[in-house]
């Protein structure tokens, strides 16, 4: 048997095994790429009229959506623009239980939402774990299944000569339904492979800490790869009071850059007596690579260092340091504006096809076989 042979058993097999969660994985990954926007055309709640007063403190927020709820678990507080509303995020058994818009002038509750009925929130899960227990160790081993299929799928597509070359690149149209399928699997499917191939890539960094650690030794990173843990605070200075005193001096800290260098700030709440305040602050709208990761001690409000990775952006000073923080943005094309995310919307919709059309080549040759 020739090695193009054994790739074709090999692409053919994994594409069977793995066909239905790809296909839901590139089908919920092409819906969510305008999420945003969407939200905001179909969501009026998520904007307020901006005023000249001065945002109420995110203690007073916090408290506003507990009351409303009537539960303690809030675990984030997220700030846009002027016009936008503040939301609050609710920790649940299985992620965010809900989320509270707030006009951030006034504190009127704008919107009470149930996220585990929300739609975005449901594709997002479905994505990530298929809503299925063991649903995240199923995907990321599609993933790496994904990328082997798109490497022996270029493979088996390259042309043998110049004469087949010219069938390779476009569709026949006036032809029959199985013909017309074939290269819509040949075809489409090569010139979303080298879109998809990035979008693999990435979601393997997300899913395998050995593979993000080896893209970051091999991307010249000066030092090894710190663990995902934020820094502590000093339980030994714990002092009376209110949670919310802390959390009002970081916003007041915040101030200044908050009116010239950033866009939007987000308060990630400590899960416990040890955590710290983490605030994850945006310079510019569209992407999050350059995003500043800030922490504060949760019992006196003073900063902690973070690290050279999830610090502040220009402590990210290696190659290594920026490609890691582009993860995210290179997975959804944002890295390259609305042509980049447009792009990605049209390979994940190709993607979502392949297992179709590939199902069907193969249950054309297996009746064939059978006459």
């Amino acid at each position: 048997m020739t090695l193009r042979k054994i790739l074709g058993k090999i692409h053919l097999w994994l594409g069977l095994a793995t066909g239905l969660v790809i296909f839901i994985i590139a089908l919920t990954g092409a819906i969510y790429c305008f999420a945003a926007e969407l939200q905001d055309a179909t969501q009026p709640y998520r904007f307020v009229t901006p005023t000249n007063k001065y945002f109420l403190p995110p203690s007073q927020i916090k408290t506003i959506a507990e009351q409303k709820i009537n539960s303690k678990d809030v675990q984030r507080i997220y700030y846009g623009a002027k016009d936008k509303s503040v939301y609050v995020l609710f920790s649940g058994k299985k992620g965010f239980s809900y989320a509270v818009f707030i006009n951030p002038y006034t504190g009127e509750v704008l919107k009470v939402k149930n996220l585990q009925k929300d739609f975005f929130t449901v594709v997002l899960k479905l994505h990530r774990t298929l809503l299925i227990p063991y649903g995240e160790v199923i995907i990321k081993w599609s993933t790496l299944i994904f990328l082997i299929m798109l490497i022996s799928g270029i493979i088996l597509w390259w042309p043998k000569n110049k004469a087949a070359s010219k069938q390779r690149f476009s569709i026949k149209t006036g032809t029959s339904f199985k013909r017309l399928n074939y290269d819509l699997h040949q075809v489409l499917g090569f010139y979303a492979s080298w879109i998809a191939l990035f979008s693999a890539l990435t979601g393997l960094i997300f899913s395998f800490d050995w593979f993000a650690n080896k893209v970051y030794d091999l991307t010249r990173a000066r030092h090894s790869l710190v663990q995902k843990k934020a820094p502590l605070s000093d339980t030994i200075t714990i002092t009376k009071g209110t949670f919310s005193l802390p959390i009002d001096l970081v916003w007041n800290k915040l101030q200044p850059d908050l009116k010239e260098k950033y866009v939007a700030v987000e308060f990630i709440l400590p899960k416990d007596k040890q955590g710290s305040i983490l605030v994850r602050a945006k310079p510019e709208n569209g992407t999050l690579y350059k995003m500043d990761f800030h922490y504060f001690d949760q019992y006196t409000g003073k900063e902690i260092p973070g690290s050279y990775v999830w610090g502040k952006y220009t402590d990210a000073y290696t190659a290594a340091d920026k490609i890691k923080r582009m993860n995210y943005d290179i997975h959804t094309g944002a890295i390259l504006g609305w042509p980049g995310r447009i792009a990605v919307f049209f390979a994940a919709l190709i993607v979502a096809s392949l297992p179709v059309t590939g199902f069907y080549i193969w249950w054309g040759r297996t009746k064939n076989k059978k006459v």
